[in-house]
């Protein structure tokens, strides 16, 4: 299964429209946060996609969850945008929420700096702001977990 992973698209459509069209074998979007909007402005190029969305500080006015924990395929991934855990002055607070909530995959946006780390059994990404055209994959196989770090 392949998860396409988008972080602060900030209104800007056209490279997560071209990334979602470059891999017609994904099963599902995650956007975390900073462009609510955006995600139904590609919805044409979604299809019937699995869509998981969470709210960015810029989404005002949302009725998303500021973090969502959900499970694909057997696996816990803890999504959130990241600013509620302050992840611009680190990511200890939001590794310790993703251990608490089981997860084995945690996913932040907010600094616009791809990451992809793996720390004591927790697989970490931040995608980097698609905005700029760097956006993150995620295969979950038999053969374990792959963290990907995409360029459009």
């Amino acid at each position: 299964m392949r998860i396409l992973v988008f972080s602060d698209s900030h209104g800007s459509t056209y490279r997560m429209r071209d990334a979602i069209m470059n891999h017609p074998e994904a099963d599902m979007i995650i956007h975390l946060g900073d462009g609510e909007r955006d995600v139904e402005a590609v919805s044409d190029v979604i299809g019937s996609k699995r869509v998981v969305q969470v709210c960015g500080n810029c989404d005002f006015y949302s009725q998303l969850p500021v973090n969502e924990i959900i499970t694909v395929g057997g696996t816990k991934i803890f999504c959130s945008h990241g600013h509620t855990e302050l992840v611009k002055h680190g990511t200890g607070a939001f590794i310790a929420k993703a251990k608490n909530l089981g997860a084995r995959i945690a996913l932040y946006g907010h600094t616009h700096q791809s990451v992809t780390d793996y720390v004591d059994g927790l697989h970490i990404m931040n995608p980097g702001s698609i905005r700029s055209g760097e956006y993150g994959a995620i295969d979950l196989t038999p053969q374990g977990i792959m963290l990907l770090k995409m360029k459009v």
